[in-house]
């Protein structure tokens, strides 16, 4: 993940566990290492990502043991350069705590952004857009945010067994 206009965001290692529907999935086992400028953290729990098919997002599920059982990044659509998953994070998040509570986060950063780096008004139409879907489908439990991914948690753990 980067920020807009190429600053670097978080950078970490995955596994590419396969690919249905929805889309291609990541696994990250815990004990990986997330890095960006001036921060660092090692993973608690293993997590399996989401790179839709289409969509202005990448949905992160976590195991259980974290605050929050799914963490979406609304970016832009994820795309593949060689062995790296590239997107660039557009601020807004869709959050499922791990007791179920569902809200967007970093609304005011996304404002604050939108305006200092000049988004375009496409990708910022695009962002709200997929925001408010991603939302929605969260707080309805529509697939992929149904268990989908418990699937893939497997897999990884398979993966790694």
């Amino acid at each position: 993940m980067s920020k807009w206009g190429g600053r670097a965001h978080w950078s970490f290692d995955g596994l590419l566990l396969g690919a249905d529907a929805w889309g291609e999935w990541i696994g990250v086992r815990a004990g990986t290492v997330h890095e960006r400028p001036g921060a660092r953290f090692v993973s608690e729990v293993d997590t399996v990502t989401l790179a839709p098919r289409t969509g202005w997002y990448a949905a992160t599920f976590h195991a259980p043991g974290l605050w929050a059982s799914v963490y979406v990044d609304v970016a832009t659509p994820p795309a593949w350069d060689g062995p790296v998953l590239r997107s660039v994070d557009l601020d807004l998040d869709v959050v499922r705590t791990a007791e179920g509570r569902v809200y967007v986060d970093d609304e005011d950063e996304f404002e604050e952004h939108r305006v200092a780096l000049d988004y375009p008004a496409d990708v910022v139409g695009a962002a709200r857009e997929w925001c408010a879907l991603v939302h929605e489908q969260v707080l309805a439990e529509a697939a992929p945010y149904d268990g989908h991914a418990q699937r893939w948690l497997a897999e990884l753990a398979r993966a790694h067994g």
